[in-house]
This record gives C-alpha cells, sequence and structure tokens, in this order.
C-alpha cells in the first residue's frame, strides 16, 4: 500500500506539474498554445459570463474547502493521511484543468493596452517575476510537503512528518504570503487587459483575499501568539515599513 500511496502521489504531482505550467501560457497568452484567457472559441456574452463565474466559483469553493483544518480532519477518517495532500492536489488541479478546459475568452471590451515597448517589456518582467516569486516561495517553505511528495515518500520509508515549524525564509520576512503577491503579479500585469482577463484577475484577487482570511485562522489556531506577533509586525501582502520578525510559518 506505501508503494501504491508513493506511486499515486507521483502520477498526481505529474498531473500538477503539466497543468499549472499551461496556466502560465495561459494566463500570459502565449503563442502555440491551443487556448488561452483571450483565444479560443468564443461565447455569446451571458454564457461567457455564466459559465467563466461559475469556473471561479468551482475552484474557490474546492480549494477553500479542502484547505481547512477541520475537513483534513473530516476526511483523513476517510483516506490515508499519508495522501490527504496528494488528494487535495489532484482536486485542485483538476477544478484549475476544467477551467483552462472551458474558459470562454471574452475579447471586449479592452480595459487597456499598451503598445509602448519598453511598457509592454516591463509589464511582461512583472509576469514573470510574479511565477518566480511564487514558485521560489513554495521551495522557501517545502515545495514537496506542499504538494503531498514528501508525505507519501516518509510513508514510503515508514517515516513521520515533524511537526510543522514557525521560520521566515526570505520574502517571508517582508510579507505573510509570497505566494499569493507571486499570483497577483501574474494575473495584473498584462499589456492587453479584456474584460475576460479582468474578470479572471478580480475574481482570483477576491478570493486570494478571503483565502488569506481563512488561512490565517487556521495558523493562529495552530501556532497562536507567534503567528499573532508576526501578523502584527509583517505585512499580509505589501512589505510594512518598520516592521519585521524572524519567526514565521514554515508552510501554510
Amino acid at each position: 500500500m506505501a508503494f501504491l500511496a508513493a506511486l499515486y502521489g507521483l502520477v498526481v504531482y505529474v498531473f500538477f506539474l503539466a497543468t499549472f505550467v499551461y496556466a502560465i501560457g495561459f494566463v500570459g497568452n502565449l503563442p502555440l498554445l491551443p487556448k488561452t484567457i483571450d483565444s479560443g472559441a468564443s461565447a455569446p456574452l451571458v454564457e461567457a459570463l455564466f459559465v467563466n463565474l461559475m469556473l471561479l466559483g468551482l475552484f474557490a469553493v474546492q480549494h477553500s474547502v479542502m484547505a481547512r483544518r477541520g475537513f483534513k480532519r473530516w476526511w483523513t477518517r476517510v483516506i490515508p493521511e499519508s495522501v490527504e495532500r496528494s488528494t487535495f492536489v489532484l482536486a485542485a488541479s483538476a477544478v484549475l484543468a476544467l477551467l483552462l478546459w472551458q474558459w470562454r475568452p471574452i475579447a471586449e471590451p479592452v480595459l487597456w493596452m499598451v503598445t509602448d515597448r519598453v511598457g509592454r517589456l516591463a509589464l511582461q518582467v512583472v509576469f514573470w517575476v510574479g511565477w518566480g516569486v511564487l514558485l521560489t516561495s513554495t521551495f522557501l517553505i517545502n515545495h514537496f510537503e506542499l504538494f503531498g511528495l514528501r508525505q507519501v515518500w516518509a510513508n514510503l520509508r515508514g517515516h513521520a512528518l515533524p511537526a510543522g515549524d514557525f521560520r521566515t525564509p526570505l520574502f517571508y520576512r517582508h510579507v505573510r504570503h509570497p505566494i499569493y503577491l507571486g499570483f497577483i503579479l501574474a494575473f495584473w500585469a498584462t499589456p492587453t487587459m479584456t474584460a475576460g482577463h479582468l474578470l479572471f484577475a478580480a475574481a482570483s484577487t477576491g478570493y486570494i483575499l478571503i483565502g488569506i482570511w481563512f488561512e490565517e485562522r487556521d495558523l493562529i489556531a495552530q501556532f497562536g501568539q507567534r503567528y499573532q506577533a508576526y501578523r502584527q509586525q509583517v505585512g499580509m501582502l505589501l512589505p510594512r515599513l518598520g516592521g519585521r520578525d524572524r519567526k514565521g510559518p514554515s508552510r501554510p
């Protein structure tokens, strides 16, 4: 069973990685992709709005519910604890893949279109910096635990994972949620902001802010006064002038 769990975790990680890489190209309207946020088969406006909002809502609900500590306690009565995180990653990746597949582009109106070469380059740099901050932040806390591989590997070896510690490597010394900051930079930094892209960016940002509220409740429950002090000294998404702490959560 431990070998099957490890194989399951590996397959899920590969699926996540493929979906995530495609999502970067999707948001960035990279060429050669069969479909991006602004390309692909169009639909009537009402249909496009309804489908896109349902897809975004489905992702938000799935992610928020399955990430909560209470759900995890109940869920691990049904499935082995070693594959709980991998199952969460599988569900999130599947919903994201559905969104990428079924998204209806809304090309008009165009909110802004930067034609200046330097301006377009600057926005593209911010786009890639956002993804870089995001990915780097996952490795700062423990990328392989975040996506379930560490759990199934420890189970295969018959080892128990240590309890989560409390620290602030690099970005976490300045903002509490650099992963979410990376998403926001990547979603909003575009030379051409169509109505569909705006819908995606605005809805995703709204979900991120709500998700942070729920996540921080869990972190306070887990780390207590240590996280409360961290909150007071370190900004949520932007650095807080004059506030700095040396301790923070090792993983969300």
